[in-house]
């Protein structure tokens, strides 16, 4: 088992992670290896992970799945694309299911820890989704998920800045401006979810207590900004919500 630093919400740390995004597209293996070592070491704040059997919902080509193996967590990854899956190295990793976030193909209770990482922002029901990622997980268990939200400088992925003139203006400007469409399509493979419809569906669950919420790749002295409606939109840019699934 691979030693991971302590996590610190630092602003050094949160340069060197936007720093890294700079080049998700030119090495992404630079980007989504930092950013699983980040996330999995911030994880291990909130649960251990030896032995525990976790679920890495649309963890595509499995960066974090590697990482939260390293911790010896014992990880299943399940996506809907299986093209995703490939991207490495071509092959489906051999701990991957091939199926929907809407409707994963799991045992209720049956996993130690949920986990999602910029996922919800691709679906059309994020409500649903998130009540899957509960559903799945057994009392006691953890739900880890973290999403872009829409009103954010990255909202609309490679279509950013333009979303904020609207979704499908944005999509229809890059897909004239470099003859395909984007890979994040508004309301095809990327929709508009907030931070207040994600945190109402929080105040509504009974099965869940809610262990922290707050702006994941910002220092930890900007986590008063989740509880300020309208600007948490903008300035948290991802919001994270760490779950615990009562028994």
């Amino acid at each position: 088992m691979s030693a991971l630093p302590p996590f610190r919400a630092t602003l050094g740390r949160s340069v060197a992670l936007f720093s890294a995004f700079r080049k998700e597209q030119t090495d992404p293996d630079l980007f989504y290896g930092t950013l699983a070592r980040d996330t999995v070491s911030q994880l291990l704040r909130y649960t251990p992970l030896d032995g525990a059997v976790v679920v890495d919902v649309g963890g595509g080509p499995g960066y974090f799945a590697d990482e939260l193996r390293a911790q010896g967590a014992r990880c299943v990854c399940v996506d809907a694309d299986a093209g995703e899956m490939r991207l490495r190295d071509g092959e489906l990793p051999d701990t991957a299911l091939l199926g929907s976030a809407l409707e994963m193909p799991l045992r209720t209770g049956s996993v130690d820890v949920c986990f999602s990482s910029n996922v919800l922002e691709h679906v059309p029901d994020p409500r649903r989704m998130a009540d899957e990622m509960v559903r799945v997980t057994r009392p006691g268990g953890l739900v880890y998920l973290s999403y872009t939200l829409w009103l954010s400088p990255w909202g609309g992925h490679e279509t950013s800045p333009w979303h904020f003139l609207g979704g499908r203006y944005a999509a229809e400007r890059f897909a004239r401006k470099n003859g395909r469409r984007p890979k994040n399509d508004f309301g095809r493979t990327m929709f508009a979810v907030s931070a207040a419809e994600m945190l109402h569906w929080l105040r509504g669950k009974d099965d869940v207590e809610a262990v922290d919420v707050l702006p994941r790749y910002l220092p930890s002295w900007m986590k008063p900004v989740v509880a300020v409606p309208g600007v948490r939109e903008v300035v948290t840019w991802n919001l994270l919500l760490v779950l615990r699934k009562r028994g």
